[in-house]
């Protein structure tokens, strides 16, 4: 019988790899962790620390460091990082020289409740904990709290960060009823009465013009209330 040399030899070579591939695989999994790197990612990243994170490891997983590959479920550790208040998302995953990675977004507030409850409005509008490490600099929510005039203030405040003057002026926003908002800008006496959250763009531009009107008049002092509740138009109340 004639032997088909070539194909013996490729064979041969690929039971070699599958061979050897089927150890690295196992020694890879063998191995233990050397070390744990915890990076945050974006701009937001002064509401968890490092050690915060590898305390809830330790609590809720056990230690991490030292333990071998195959005995860590990288899901569980990302649900695990993922229960802390403070975080969006969290993605870990191994690197070839035996170091663990945890890839960490943290939740981004935009607008801190001051009530009989004290939390944060996250980007999602959801409620979000104060955090002890660090104290967010956002427009001050007060008065009246309810679900629904939380998602009111939710889309006043994202088209407030929309807009950069807005953004660097608006302090804060006070609910005095249900569908009624008022704003505090950082440098003015006057309150802004907003009304409710519709035409929220053809309010603003009109604030706009008369706030460019009043500033080159010198004459934004003189008022107590401007008023964005009627249609089309600004309504002033003087000191």
């Amino acid at each position: 019988m004639r032997v088909n040399w070539n194909t013996l030899k490729l064979s041969l070579l690929l039971a070699t790899v599958i061979g050897l591939y089927g150890f690295s695989d196992y020694r890879s999994k063998q191995r233990e962790i050397d070390d744990i790197e915890i990076k945050f990612l974006g701009d937001n990243t002064l509401f968890v620390t490092e050690a915060s994170v590898n305390k809830l490891l330790i609590q809720n997983y056990g230690a991490v460091k030292n333990r071998a590959k195959e005995k860590l479920v990288l899901n569980t550790i990302e649900e695990v990082i993922q229960s802390n208040d403070m975080v969006k998302k969290a993605q870990v995953y191994f690197t070839v020289d035996g170091k663990l990675v945890s890839k960490i977004v943290q939740r981004k507030p935009i607008g801190r409740i001051e009530s009989e409850s004290k939390f944060y409005l996250d980007d999602s509008g959801k409620n979000m904990p104060l955090s002890k490490y660090h104290s967010a600099r956002v427009p001050i929510i007060t008065g009246k709290i309810t679900g629904e005039t939380l998602e009111d203030v939710y889309v006043i405040l994202n088209y407030v960060n929309a807009d950069d003057f807005l953004r660097k002026n608006v302090i804060g926003i006070h609910i005095a009823e249900e569908g009624n908002y008022q704003l505090k800008f950082r440098l003015e006496n006057f309150v802004v009465n907003l009304g409710g959250v519709d035409n929220l763009n053809e309010k603003f531009k009109n604030f706009m013009a008369f706030y460019a009107k009043a500033t080159k008049d010198n004459s934004l002092e003189k008022y107590a209330v401007v008023s964005l509740e009627f249609n089309n138009q600004v309504v002033c109340t003087k000191i």
